[in-house]
């Protein structure tokens, strides 16, 4: 069965158009904040255009999130969408149609095909790649149709996280040859219901889409053409098609000194990738890498610039004054993921700097609300940074400003 043919009859992830009258669903990568933080030090000028790629777009989480939020800043934008799926694409369209946004083109085609449609400030490129049969093919045709000073936002499936997947995709495949879409998704459920629970897949914490949708389940488990990368697969297929990563989220989860018990370091000569790789094998619970990306040759400005006072920070979980709150009583605020709790501690004086935090207010005003000099600001602001900006909570950007 082909990969449209699986997508033409189940398109992923499921999704009921009406469902935008209440509810934006919102994620990593290719949220504008993040976008900018990530690719552009968080000072790029969003008062100019921006054009934007969606490749192999599917039912349109991404190119909804991107279109609404700009929208909603009142920024100018251009945004392309790809895909072979004609089922998934109509669901993108209407979901579009139901916001009444404007500024979207939408193409039945391969996102081999991206660089026909001219070049692309920014490329949306979500879990697509790993299902190409030639996926460096898919990373070279993405680069060709970046701009020179662009970027993009891509996820692909990581290995560790997803144990147990690939030796049901095998046999399923092997159980169901010949079947069409619906039957092989009968017998898939019908087998999976009789798999011992000892089975690595049925121990996987992480892995739920099965349980949420008929395009789910197929997706997880019968797709034909399904392959995970190490993040040292990943780095080395972004290096062979002449990109770079410019930052993985949340970075946290790749930081192999958060792992290692006190007393343990990092051997001498290790690089920064090679710990990167190691984190991931102690972390064993990432089922996805999230990836913002360049061509190799940009140099990529930094966001975490303190000096500058025009920066504007973001909070992307909480308002400022919630924040603030519970940083004021607790010093600390609890991060929960579906294998484990992180504490994010943070010294109880920093809540008056972050309940300025509104996404308008530069660092600048901030400082001088606080009545702080430029050396006690910085020492305080990088306590807060330092916390946030790891695990994502926090970007910057000028998207309101």
């Amino acid at each position: 069965m082909s990969v449209k043919e699986q997508y033409d009859t189940y398109p992923y992830p499921a999704r009921e158009p009406k469902d935008e009258r209440k509810r934006l669903i919102q994620g990593s990568p290719s949220h504008p904040l993040e976008i900018d933080h990530y690719l552009f030090g968080g000072k790029r000028n969003w008062r100019e255009p921006i054009r934007i790629l969606v490749a192999g777009g599917g039912t349109g989480d991404a190119l909804v999130q991107m279109a609404q939020v700009l929208t909603w800043a009142n920024r100018p934008y251009e945004i392309t969408y790809l895909d072979l799926s004609t089922s998934a694409r109509k669901i993108a369209e209407a979901r579009i149609a139901e916001r009444k946004l404007k500024g979207v083109s939408f193409h039945t085609a391969s996102l081999l095909e991206a660089p026909e449609f001219g070049e692309f400030d920014y490329i949306d490129c979500c879990g697509v790649l790993h299902h190409l049969p030639e996926p460096d093919a898919g990373f070279s045709a993405l680069a060709k149709a970046l701009a020179p000073e662009g970027g993009m936002g891509l996820m692909v499936y990581a290995p560790y996280g997803r144990s147990g997947v690939y030796p049901l995709q095998e046999a399923f495949g092997a159980l169901s040859k010949d079947m069409d879409a619906k039957a092989r998704l009968k017998l898939g459920k019908a087998v999976l219901s009789a798999v011992p629970k000892a089975h690595s897949f049925k121990q996987n914490q992480m892995l739920v889409d099965h349980r949420k949708s008929d395009a789910g389940f197929y997706d997880l488990l019968l797709h034909s053409q399904d392959r995970p990368y190490s993040v040292t697969e990943l780095c080395g297929a972004l290096a062979k098609a002449g990109l770079k990563p410019a930052g993985f989220l949340p970075e946290a989860q790749y930081d192999l000194d958060r792992l290692l018990p006190e007393g343990v370091e990092r051997p001498e000569g290790m690089s920064d990738l090679e710990a990167m790789a190691v984190a991931e094998k102690l972390r064993g619970t990432l089922k996805t890498h999230v990836v913002y990306a360049t061509h190799a040759a940009r140099d990529v400005p930094k966001a975490r610039d303190f000096s500058d006072p025009w920066l504007v920070p973001h909070l992307r979980t909480a308002s400022g004054a919630q924040l603030a709150g519970l940083i004021a009583k607790k010093g600390k605020m609890i991060l929960d993921f579906p294998t484990e709790s992180v504490t994010l501690k943070l010294p109880k004086e920093a809540a008056a700097l972050i309940t300025q935090v509104d996404g308008v207010t530069p660092l600048g005003a901030i400082q001088q609300r606080a009545g702080l000099d430029g050396f006690a600001f910085k020492a305080l602001w990088a306590a807060v940074d330092n916390a946030l900006v790891p695990w994502n909570q926090m970007n910057y950007s000028r998207l309101l400003g």
